[in-house]
């Protein structure tokens, strides 16, 4: 990497990393109680500094700055799986939720709530049931789309289509078989961070950091794999092999997501797509960066969700929807224009 190079990424991911903390101590401001910036960065202080804190920073501290802090890490994921799916597909159009992963790692949190309840077992039972989910959906839907070791692009979104409606339609069956539960997890499919908390975080965080750790160190492999398959295996790479691992590490971040925070579109597929209209395919800067810009969109559409009809919430599964659907109809409309 040039010099010139290493400091655009240097540039690029500072100022991601400063527009997050903005939109942290923004979205922590805002509330039933509305708090000052400078009491949020106050709070924030005391308790990194284990002092006493008041009434009013332990409300900050305790019940804001969870579920800000899980927002952030779930759009990180959405979006780090996002950029991996997209890769490895090479389709600006595959996503966790189009693809059909999210609701594959709905169907199995579902049936774990079902059966665990929403206690502190939950915490483990959950993100596994997920992971599984999530892992033989996306395997699923691969093996469909590929004919004579070749996926077709189109035949990938069909197939993601097709068995994600499948799946929502077992959620729906398993929802109406236990409708004492109904209401409960109908609300929390549509996505929601309500019941944020401190351990959520640190899960969400650890699944994140396992699941973005191989990508990370193989960026370049990520680079080779979009000029096809054939070419990555002269140049080295173990084409099959790095296809299996990419598609745990996605699982995992998906299923962290999911576990927490139910079903969210369309942050895994237009974050990454316009991080790369704007800072181009390398995944030295494209990963990270889409990272943490699906960071802030979920910090803020969480922000959105809260304070828009307040004291009503709004599902932000229901807000990022309303701001990806018209994303996605440009991006398929794009799409069908450079094929032309």
């Amino acid at each position: 990497m040039t010099d010139t190079r290493r400091g655009r990424t240097i540039a690029v991911l500072a100022g991601l990393i400063a527009a997050l903390g903005v939109a942290c101590i923004v979205a922590t401001s805002f509330g039933a109680v509305q708090v000052a910036p400078g009491e949020v960065v106050k709070a924030i202080s005391r308790a990194l500094r284990g002092l006493t804190l008041t009434a009013d920073q332990a409300v900050v501290v305790d019940l804001r700055m969870p579920r800000v802090v899980v927002a952030a890490l779930v759009g990180a994921c959405l979006a780090g799986a996002g950029v991996l799916y997209q890769a490895l597909f090479r389709n600006a159009l595959a996503d966790p939720y189009i693809l059909g992963v999210s609701s594959g790692a709905g169907l199995g949190a579902s049936l774990a709530l079902v059966f665990t309840g929403m206690g502190v077992i939950s915490l483990v039972i959950v993100p596994a049931a997920a992971f599984a989910g999530a892992t033989i959906t996306i395997v699923v839907v691969a093996a469909i789309a590929t004919r004579r070791g070749v996926m077709d692009t189109l035949s990938l979104l069909l197939a993601g289509v097709a068995v994600s409606y499948s799946l929502s339609a077992v959620t729906s069956f398993v929802l109406v078989v236990r409708r004492e539960q109904m209401s409960r997890i109908v609300f929390w499919m549509m996505g929601g961070l309500q019941t944020s908390s401190w351990g959520q975080a640190a899960m969400v965080g650890g699944m994140l950091a396992v699941g973005l750790c191989v990508p990370a160190l193989f960026s370049r492999e990520l680079n080779i794999v979009l000029l096809g398959d054939s070419r990555a295996g002269e140049l080295g790479v173990d084409v099959e092999r790095f296809k299996r691992v990419i598609l745990v590490a996605a699982s995992l971040m998906v299923s962290a997501a999911v576990s927490v925070s139910g079903l969210i579109g369309f942050v895994g597929l237009m974050t990454p797509h316009m991080a790369r209209l704007v800072l181009g395919p390398d995944h030295r800067l494209l990963l990270p960066a889409s990272v943490l810009s699906g960071a802030i969109v979920m910090v803020l559409a969480d922000l959105v969700a809260r304070v828009a009809l307040a004291p009503v919430e709004i599902p932000v599964g229901i807000i990022t929807a309303l701001a990806g659907g018209p994303v996605f109809v440009w991006l398929l409309v794009r799409a069908r224009r450079g094929r032309l």
